[in-house]
């Protein structure tokens, strides 16, 4: 086992009680949180551009590429999860012990440009639907999103408690916007089953391609990785053989019930998207804006625009909470830096809302969200990145002790990092080859 190291998001670390003598669902409820924070990233804005696109244009057929990125999500969050419990350290802090100062700079370079580009969604979600509700120009939209950081400030210093519950509050509305926006658009159950089949379409046609691994980068994140790892460390409990197993096991459950719930989600933009703009032959609606004019009118049913909107703000918001968590926590396990609280949040921030207003200034509106796709391509890209050492460490017996991964998870874990870098390669040969 190594030793422990010194902890990420100190000012939270071991602060919530988990009871060690009630029953099941009272131990349950205590760990319920972190798989919540996680499956945000599962849902944000860039998660809608492809799945509006995949679903205009090649109606319910990439649903089977949402249902097995969101089984590989579950597979990589167990893993984190289980790495953050079993050692007391997270994915950053064990790379740079393990892997050394130069490879951690050179990781902690690629996970900043994951966490750019996921913010870029972000910040981008949350201007455009900002820009929809209230007619806000998308520049001042991408400027007030700085406020999620003093946001983030008043609720972690209320407690972590605090941010759960205003991020299961954020999904929550996502889930009831969009439950109504698919009772509103009437889909067919068994085209919809038969999209949950894969095709070999998906790897043959080179556009339908570029989004299936959009689709790909937009659900399983790499900075989630390192996000699970430690706040699963926010829960106060044994730190004996016996602790260890129960965290892991109530952790996993919490994980898989909120990442099934983004399944759900993200499933529920598809196929909102073929029923309604692929069934009358509109094809092109790829992007959010658009779908935002053609809901009420194509659904015949008045404010059905103004519930995807708010979905988006709220997707938009929670986001921006959990991915500045994550760049903490990668600064501070990758180079030791070590700042106040809000001066690193600010630098995270800072990250996204340069980009974004550099795009947005010189190649305008219309760009946001064909920079949505490439944003979650560059995802994906970088998923390699944390993957492989997620799959090695949790795999090392030396490492995790007694939790070490059994021999089918190891072949699972090397399996799915083949495959993911695979799908790149694939993808960056078949882009050059036609152009991005």
């Amino acid at each position: 086992m190594t030793r422990p190291l010194s902890a990420t998001l100190p000012e939270v670390h071991r602060t919530m009680h988990v009871p060690s003598q009630k029953g099941f669902w009272r131990k349950l409820l205590a760990f319920v949180g972190p798989g919540y924070l996680v499956a945000v990233g599962y849902m944000d804005p860039g998660n809608w551009a492809t799945d509006l696109a995949g679903g205009s244009k090649y109606n319910y057929s990439l649903l089977s590429v949402i249902l097995l990125s969101s089984l590989m999500a579950m597979f990589l969050q167990y893993l984190a999860l289980k790495l953050g419990i079993a050692t007391g350290a997270d994915l950053a802090q064990l790379s740079r012990r393990h892997y050394g100062k130069r490879a951690s700079v050179f990781l902690w370079i690629f996970a900043e440009i994951a966490i750019a580009a996921c913010d870029l969604a972000e910040v981008l979600g949350s201007a455009i639907a900002l820009n929809l509700l209230f007619h806000l120009p998308l520049l001042i939209g991408v400027v007030i999103t700085t406020l999620d950081v003093l946001l983030l400030l008043l609720l972690q210093q209320k407690g972590f408690r605090y941010i759960e519950a205003i991020v299961i509050t954020l999904i929550a509305t996502i889930a009831g916007c969009f439950a109504l926006e698919l009772f509103f658009s009437k889909p067919e159950i068994l085209p919809i089953l038969h999209g949950f089949l894969p095709t070999a379409t998906i790897v043959s046609d080179p556009e339908k391609l570029f989004i299936a691994i959009g689709i790909i980068g937009a659900t399983v994140m790499p900075h989630n990785l390192y996000l699970h790892s430690s706040i699963v460390q926010t829960r106060c409990y044994p730190l004996d053989s016996f602790g260890k197993k129960e965290a892991i096991r109530f952790a996993t459950i919490d994980s898989n019930v909120a990442l099934t719930l983004a399944l759900a989600i993200n499933a529920a933009i598809l196929i909102l998207a073929a029923a309604t703009f692929y069934k009358a032959g509109r094809t092109d609606v790829a992007e959010i804006q658009d779908a935002f004019k053609l809901l009420t009118p194509m659904l015949g049913v008045a404010g059905a625009g103004t519930l995807f909107a708010v979905a988006l703000l709220a997707s938009g918001q929670n986001s921006t909470l959990t991915g500045t968590l994550a760049g903490q926590i990668i600064m501070e396990g990758f180079v030791h830096i070590r700042i106040a609280p809000w001066m690193r949040r600010l630098i995270t921030r800072m990250l996204a809302i340069i980009p974004a207003v550099i795009v947005l200034a010189f190649a305008g509106d219309g760009a946001t969200t064909r920079l949505l796709l490439i944003s979650q391509v560059v995802l994906s890209m970088q998923l390699s990145f944390a993957v492989v050492p997620l799959v090695q460490f949790t795999g090392n017996a030396s490492i995790m002790g007694e939790f070490v991964n059994a021999s089918w998870v190891r072949f699972t874990g090397w399996v799915m990092a083949a495959l993911i870098a695979g799908l790149n390669l694939w993808l960056l040969i078949v882009q050059f080859r036609t152009g991005f």
